[in-house]
């Protein structure tokens, strides 16, 4: 009877070796599928800023010269009208640039979106096998 017992104690802490052994495992791809994501974030963050950061230097800079070009032109003639129309141009090109950055961000996927959908393939195997 106590060589029954001492059996089934052995194999209940096999068991329960094994799934610790498991969940670890898990957790371990799952922290390192995370980690993966979020170097790939951090990377297009970085070189999305930087490529805003020059194109909006040189777009202003651009800019800038433009009116100033436009009114020197102008100058003897409409300067008046010439500023109000380079600045109301500038204005608009502003407002149609911010909303399509405003639809950019609503548009873009999930960070996490493959360590979410693999989360949810460990728990829906998890439910099943319950």
């Amino acid at each position: 009877m106590s060589e029954n017992t001492s059996h089934s104690a052995e194999g209940l802490l096999g068991s329960l070796k094994s799934i610790t052994a498991l969940a670890v495992a898990i957790a371990h791809n799952r922290l390192n599928l995370l980690s993966a994501d979020l170097e790939i974030a951090r990377e297009r963050t970085v070189s999305v800023l930087i490529m805003v950061l020059v194109a909006l230097f040189c777009l202003c800079f651009g800019a800038l010269l433009l009116a100033l070009f436009v009114v020197v032109i102008f100058w003897d003639t409409h300067r008046l009208i010439a500023l109000g129309g380079v600045t109301g141009l500038f204005i608009l090109i502003g407002g149609v640039c911010l909303w399509r950055v405003i639809q950019a961000l609503k548009a873009m996927p999930a960070t996490f979106e493959a360590s979410l959908s693999e989360l949810a393939k460990d728990y829906k195997s998890l439910k099943a096998e319950e």
